[in-house]
């Protein structure tokens, strides 16, 4: 007997029905997918499952059925790891040596990133065919809004994203999880419910019911740390968010206390943007003339990280990656990274981030042309996550935002650091 509005997609020969099923009235195969709202989502997000270690087994077929990590030697990480090694407990950043331990018989491969970016834009170029709304995320992850395509693709988005799914297997060789929805958060969760070769659905009306029962940490974007804090405050599973007075969420968490209840019911409104290609944001500058005193440097830097927060700011992201960049006067150039324990658009933090990368080059005796930072490593931004966990942070987070605020209502010059206080005052002295 048929369920009122249920549809059931063949994800083999894509043939769509009316009613649930077990098997296609097509072609019999039983690779269905069956939801009530399966026609009338649009919203995807796409994840190549264990890209880098799938496209290794793709290229070498006696990988097949062997733990494959992919990563640096003995003293490096692992970059990613196929289903198999995950099973011994293998996780990506997961120390070489610890995820050898945990599968001694792992086969080790170093990255070949031509080779990865290679079968990446493939699938881009697969995904762009599909609709202009395609947001990058990774290499191998990326969000679709599919809404309007019907009439184009002459199907309903869900039949384009399984052909999708079927043709970059056949054309690329690896497989990919899919989850649809009505925003871009359920859409992510979807797709971690259906692991590997995976399509999942989730509609708005199920969403709560869906998450209530599972751990803070389900949350797309609820880190360790942070699920330690909710933990210790009393918020076990998402339910415990879902009950309690969004007032009271914020008055403890300020804007991410407005995004964990957001997250909890379900809710979303980020759009899909197709101009998040950005990789990083940045600000350099090039002296007039070469500098060698680290504290004129310092200064220098300080300037760069404001700009590049205020470009991360107003492009609403957050980075990962701290990079500074320098030049010395014969042009040999020199870069330096690090690596946040949580993402950042706040020019303090970035600051501080890279004062000591500075401070290792600048030794007083080496010239220096150019210099510059950079974030890397970008996601959408929520909201000081890192202000919950340290409150010092905390406090240079609220003075940053509270400056940002009195900049845009009274102008750039109404609150001024020390620092670019005594920067302003050296150049009217050197005027």
């Amino acid at each position: 007997m048929n369920i009122p509005d249920m549809y059931a997609l063949c994800r083999d020969c894509l043939h769509l029905q009316h009613g649930a099923a077990v098997a296609c009235s097509s072609c019999g195969r039983g690779r269905i997918l069956s939801h009530p709202a399966l026609t009338q989502l649009s919203i995807a997000h796409m994840d190549c499952d264990a890209f880098f270690a799938a496209v290794e087994k793709r290229d070498d077929p006696s990988l097949k059925d062997k733990p494959v990590i992919v990563g640096g030697g003995q003293r490096g990480v692992v970059s990613t790891c196929c289903y198999i090694a995950r099973l011994y407990g293998v996780r990506s950043a997961m120390p070489m040596f610890t995820a050898l331990k945990l599968c001694p018989d792992a086969v080790v491969i170093g990255s070949n990133f031509d080779k990865y970016r290679e079968a990446a834009t493939i699938i881009r170029e697969k995904m762009d065919a599909l609709t202009p709304l395609v947001q990058p995320v990774s290499i191998d992850e990326a969000y679709m809004d599919l809404s309007g395509t019907e009439t184009m693709h002459h199907a309903p988005p869900v039949v384009s994203l399984a052909r999708l799914a079927r043709d970059i297997e056949r054309d690329v060789g690896i497989t990919v999880s899919i989850g649809l929805s009505s925003n871009k958060f359920l859409a992510k969760t979807a797709s971690e419910l259906d692991k590997p070769r995976g399509f999942a659905v989730i509609s708005p009306n199920e969403a709560e019911d869906l998450l209530g029962p599972k751990s803070i940490d389900f949350l797309h974007g609820v880190g360790p740390k942070f699920a330690e804090k909710l933990a210790r405050d009393g918020f076990d599973t998402v339910k415990d968010i879902q009950d309690t007075e969004l007032k009271a969420l914020v008055s403890r968490y300020g804007e991410t206390g407005m995004w964990l209840k957001q997250r909890a019911h379900g809710l979303d409104t980020r759009p899909v943007r197709n101009d998040e290609e950005r990789k990083s944001v940045s600000s350099e500058t090039t002296f007039r003339n070469d500098l060698s005193d680290p504290a004129a440097l310092e200064d220098q830097l300080w300037q760069l990280c404001v700009k590049t927060a205020d470009r991360a700011k107003s492009a609403g992201v957050v980075g990962v990656v701290v990079t500074l960049k320098l030049k010395t006067s014969n042009f040999r150039a020199l870069t330096r990274r690090i690596s946040l324990t949580e993402p950042t658009q706040l020019a303090q933090e970035i600051f501080r981030a890279a004062r000591p990368l500075l401070a290792r080059e600048a030794n007083g005796r080496e010239r220096f042309r150019l210099i510059g930072i950079g974030l890397t490593n970008l996601h959408d931004h929520r909201a000081d996550s890192a202000d919950l966990l340290d409150p010092s942070v905390a406090k240079r987070a609220a003075a940053e935002r509270a400056s940002d605020a009195a900049r845009a209502k009274f102008g750039k010059d109404a609150v001024v650091t020390g620092r670019a206080a005594r920067i302003a005052k050296a150049r009217e002295i050197d005027s």
